[in-house]
């Protein structure tokens, strides 16, 4: 079983999106759940804006990990991003952000959204997991990537 692998649908997956900073990305990102999933986009936006002030949600190696508790929502959605040019994310490690990956939980869900950022950071943390990413053109290839961790981690 794979929760994450689970939760990201194809149409979810956007590739060489054009967006110059953060707050644009987290914009954009709320538009496209609005459209795709019918939430209202000033929800989505609230939410990863509350949590990004908090903290970056970078967690380094060009990754960050948007998450946050969505009012309304009734399952997980996960989405991933690739910026068609890598973004400043505040992150750990001051590098550059190409590999986004939005996580938006039920509220509450306080242990599925922890164990879903703790599968995500596994996931993550695999340098051919990040370069089997890298290496997909497509968003089915990327899928896959989530699908058969095994075979990317």
């Amino acid at each position: 079983m794979n929760p994450l692998g689970d939760c990201l649908q194809t149409g979810d997956i956007l590739l060489g999106l054009r967006t110059q900073t953060k707050l644009n990305l987290l914009m954009e990102i709320s538009r496209h759940v609005e459209r795709m999933h019918g939430l209202p986009a000033e929800n989505v936006a609230s939410a990863l804006l509350r949590r990004e002030r908090a903290g970056s949600t970078a967690i380094g190696e060009g990754v960050a990990i948007p998450h946050a508790r969505v009012k309304d929502l009734d399952r997980i959605l996960a989405l991933y991003i690739r910026p068609a040019s890598p973004l400043a994310f505040d992150a750990p490690d001051g590098q550059p952000v190409s590999d986004v990956l939005v996580l938006l939980v039920p509220s509450p869900a306080a242990q599925m959204h922890l164990d879903m950022l703790a599968q995500a950071a596994s996931l993550f943390s695999h340098r051919a997991f990040r370069g089997a990413l890298q290496r997909s053109e497509t968003p089915w290839q990327i899928k896959q990537c989530f699908d058969d961790r095994g075979a990317c981690a």
